[in-house]
């Protein structure tokens, strides 16, 4: 099956579907999701791609803060990985996770995988035509510090 032209960066999203179904079929299911990521992040450098674990973005609203994301992997500075490791199949609240993320680093394609399952699942996330308001429905995914008493 050929790659699709309309998806930007299918080659560099296929290199890390590839590496994401290695990891699987080496580890398979049921260790926590930071196992898979570091995992991931290694068989993905192993294939001489550039991976920055945990990327730390900062989000503002004009001059306010309002949190700090943690990219799981962000890859070639183009695309964000997202990693689960859910026994349920992925939901409509994953995808819109991974969508906040595409608008915060203005990245053109994302992955969503999940490698809870018996088989691994994975999505190419494109981000929406319109992205009007994503600060707002970012917010449950952003990380702020403790408020100090």
């Amino acid at each position: 099956m050929p790659l699709d032209p309309n998806v930007p960066h299918t080659e560099l999203t296929y290199r890390i579907i590839g590496a994401a179904m290695r990891v699987h079929n080496r580890l398979g299911p049921g260790l926590k999701e930071k196992h898979y990521q570091h995992a991931l992040t290694a068989e993905m450098r192993a294939d001489g791609m550039l991976v920055e674990e945990e990327y730390v973005m900062e989000i503002y609203d004009g001059d306010t803060w309002l949190g700090r994301l943690y990219i799981d992997d962000w890859v070639e500075k183009t695309v964000v990985v997202e990693i689960k490791a859910l026994s349920h199949m992925l939901t409509n609240l994953e995808v819109s996770q991974t969508i906040g993320y595409l608008a915060a680093m203005q990245s053109p394609v994302g992955l969503l995988i999940n490698f809870g399952g018996k088989r691994l699942e994975h999505r190419r996330i494109l981000p929406p035509k319109k992205l009007t308001d994503w600060k707002a429905h970012i917010q449950k995914f952003l990380w702020r510090p403790p408020e100090q008493k």
